[in-house]
């Protein structure tokens, strides 16, 4: 009787493979949930670029509006204005969320019909994204 308590009163702390365990299950829930973030977070780029696409495609229309013209690039949309008028973006807006530039065509093939311009750019898959669609799972 006296060598059991002596052996419950020297075990104080976790065994080696308690420890190896609990290390392995976080590896496994790591392993799970960093590819459903990484999944999440590519998402909400494309949903960004969707927006972005609109956004600098009204800016071009506002831009037309004010000039009679469409701007020759976009970058026209982050200097003055003819006229002195400030600019009507800041040049930040001009990159995607993949850290490239959005591409533009003032006449564009998709949506000259309506009197708009094509603004687009690709995802980290190469798939092109444009003002001309529209968001995926949004209908």
């Amino acid at each position: 009787m006296r060598l059991r308590e002596h052996r419950t009163q020297a075990r104080r702390g976790f065994t080696l493979l308690e420890l190896m365990v609990v290390v392995m299950i976080l590896v496994v829930l790591a392993g799970v949930a960093v590819p459903t973030y990484m999944h999440y977070q590519e998402e909400a780029k494309v949903k960004a670029a969707y927006a972005n696409c609109e956004t600098l495609a009204k800016a071009a229309q506002a831009y037309q509006v004010e000039n009679g013209v469409f701007p020759p690039s976009l970058e026209a949309l982050t200097v003055m204005q003819p006229g002195g008028k400030t600019p009507l973006l800041e040049p930040r807006y001009l990159i995607d969320p993949w850290g490239k530039p959005y591409g533009y065509t003032a006449q564009g093939g998709h949506l000259t019909a309506y009197g708009k311009p094509d603004v687009y750019t690709t995802d980290s898959n190469g798939r092109m994204i444009g003002n001309w669609q529209t968001v995926p799972g949004e209908g």
